[in-house]
This record gives structure tokens, sequence and C-alpha cells, in this order.
């Protein structure tokens, strides 16, 4: 009876703990070997050294799958040591014709407004950016709520989403004005 009692706590235990973690699990998109799981679009990007090198072009590297709440983190760096631009596209469903990337929404890489989401008020971070350094981005996307950290410090929260279905997630390459970019540690977590 003990045993029997024991053996179905233990499984219920285990049940309600793998339960609690399906909707939560911390996914890698990007395993460092491979663009598998991407999609590049009207531009170049490979693997080098264990990092997604963004090598050229205007365009995109876009999930295959798409995300409406989520936790993104990814860590990215500008080889450029003046000028730099590119982003993280979220939310987007579609790119108009004749363009290279979505309306929105972007946390944008552009210098001097890294981690900026245009259209969100309250949505801009200063003074948390590592110059030419491997900084690392916390995007926090619920509802019409979105949050950001940068290097594990809070930048900013907001609200006023407008786009709430899911939609594709890509790393921006913009590569003739604004230089090359290396991405690494890119995991999500849907919520």
């Amino acid at each position: 009876m003990i045993k029997k009692d024991f053996i179905i706590r233990t499984l219920l235990s285990v049940f309600l703990l793998t339960s609690s973690f399906a909707q939560g699990n911390r996914v890698s998109l990007f395993n460092g070997k491979n663009l598998d799981g991407w999609t590049v679009l009207k531009c170049e990007a490979e693997v080098k050294d264990g990092n997604m090198f963004i090598k050229s072009g205007n365009g995109l590297v876009q999930s295959a799958k798409k995300y409406q709440n989520f936790v993104l983190e990814y860590e990215w760096k500008a080889l450029s040591e003046d000028k730099w631009d590119s982003g993280i596209y979220f939310r987007y469903t579609s790119i108009p014709n004749n363009r290279a990337w979505p309306k929105r929404y972007q946390a944008n890489l552009l210098k001097g407004k890294e981690g900026d989401v245009g259209g969100i008020k309250g949505a801009s971070s200063k003074g948390l950016l590592k110059d030419r350094e491997w900084n690392k981005f916390k995007l926090t996307v619920n509802g019409a709520k979105i949050s950001l950290m940068i290097n594990d410090k809070e930048a900013w929260k907001g609200e006023g989403l407008e786009n709430l279905g899911a939609g594709f997630i890509a790393v921006q390459a913009e590569v003739p004005g604004g230089g090359q970019h290396l991405f690494r540690n890119i995991f999500i977590t849907e919520l």
C-alpha cells in the first residue's frame, strides 16, 4: 500500500513538473553549426566560428516558425568600428513587395539607437551598450506589452504593440549601410 502510494505520488509529481515546463521551455533557435530553422532572404549569411555571420546584402535571416508571446534572448556584435545598423524583427507575417524588410516591429541595432523599438512610447535605451563588444539583449513580448534588458540591466518597459498575432522573428541584414554583424546564443521561451 505504501509502495503503491509512493509510486502514484512520484508519477503525479513527474507529470505536474513536465506539464509546467511544456509551455515555458527555453529553446535554442540557433545551434552554432548551421542555419537550420532559418530562411535567408535577400542577403548572405553563414555560420562562422559558431556565430551567425551576417555577411552581405539587405535582407533577413527569418525563423521558420512564427511566435506570438515570448522571451527572446540573443547576443550580438557589430564588426564595424564607426557605424552599424541591424535589428531583430518580430511579429510580422509578410514583407511588402519591393522592400527588404517588414514595416515593423524591430528592436533596433542602429548605432546610437540600440534597443529602440519605433512606435512604442518610452522604448528607447541609452548607456547600457558595450561598444564594439558582445552585447546581450533579452526582449520580452507579451500581448501589447514589451520590455528589454541589455547586458542584464533593465533598459525600458512599454506597451502599445498592435500586431498581437503570431509572426516571424528575423535578424536584419543591412550590410551596405550598416556593416557586418555576428549573432550567437539565440534562445526563445514561449509564454
